[in-house]
């Protein structure tokens, strides 16, 4: 199977590893996802980042430049939802179709987007680091093994109405900072949360680890 949305890509397709897919912030596909995919990728899991502003023009940013939020939100704002919907079901398909199983994993942006692919497109496990669409997704359920992050001090979401929110019959972690803001694992001064970071990561890898083993057992 091909892919014809553009894609950054860890590992080798024709590998026996599980596969994730890896879903950018508002940022795009930035150093950060790229460290965070090479992360994943260095756990034993082949990893795409597909380019979900393909379809856009003007989409360059500047993560030193003091309008980064606004150009950002701007970028994201022209977006089509259900078209990028699409291209990320055609990414986790595209996985699917190697016969390993597979994990969605999300960041702000990507976090509620995994969530909503997850709920249409049944992958085996969903990493969800505060997804920023949950408010307007939580009619929608998953089977998938899900881990949900959120920091305490988050001024963008009402953390406090998503959590009771999120369950199903499916397992569901859910893990709350305190002190942490929106976006805390962006490696930004002006989101980074060193702590939170460091912990959310360290679940991540253990329950990646228990729900989505990357040798067989």
């Amino acid at each position: 199977m091909t892919l014809e949305i553009p894609f950054h890509e860890w590992g080798s397709a024709s590998s026996a590893a599980p596969g994730i897919l890896l879903l950018q912030e508002i940022f795009g596909v930035s150093d950060y996802i790229k460290e965070r995919a090479a992360d994943l990728h260095a756990l034993g899991y082949y990893v795409i980042a597909p380019e979900i502003y393909w379809r856009l023009d003007d989409t360059e940013l500047d993560e030193s430049a003091p309008d980064l939020m606004p150009r950002a939100m701007g970028i994201v704002q022209r977006l089509d939802w259900d078209q990028a919907l699409a291209d990320s079901v055609a990414a986790l398909e595209y996985l699917q179709a190697r016969g390993r199983r597979t994990a969605v994993v999300g960041f702000c942006f990507g976090g509620g987007l995994g969530y909503n692919v997850a709920a249409v497109a049944s992958p085996d496990v969903l990493v969800s680091y505060y997804g920023s669409a949950l408010p307007r997704l939580l009619e929608l359920r998953t089977e998938a093994a899900s881990l949900h992050h959120f920091g305490n001090a988050d001024a963008f979401l009402d953390v406090d109405a998503i959590v009771p929110a999120l369950t199903s019959t499916n397992t569901v972690e859910v893990y709350r900072y305190d002190g942490a803001g929106h976006a805390f694992d962006n490696p930004l001064p002006m989101f980074h949360n060193a702590d939170a970071s460091a912990l959310a990561w360290r679940r991540t890898e253990d329950f990646l680890a228990r729900h989505l083993p990357t040798t067989q057992g």
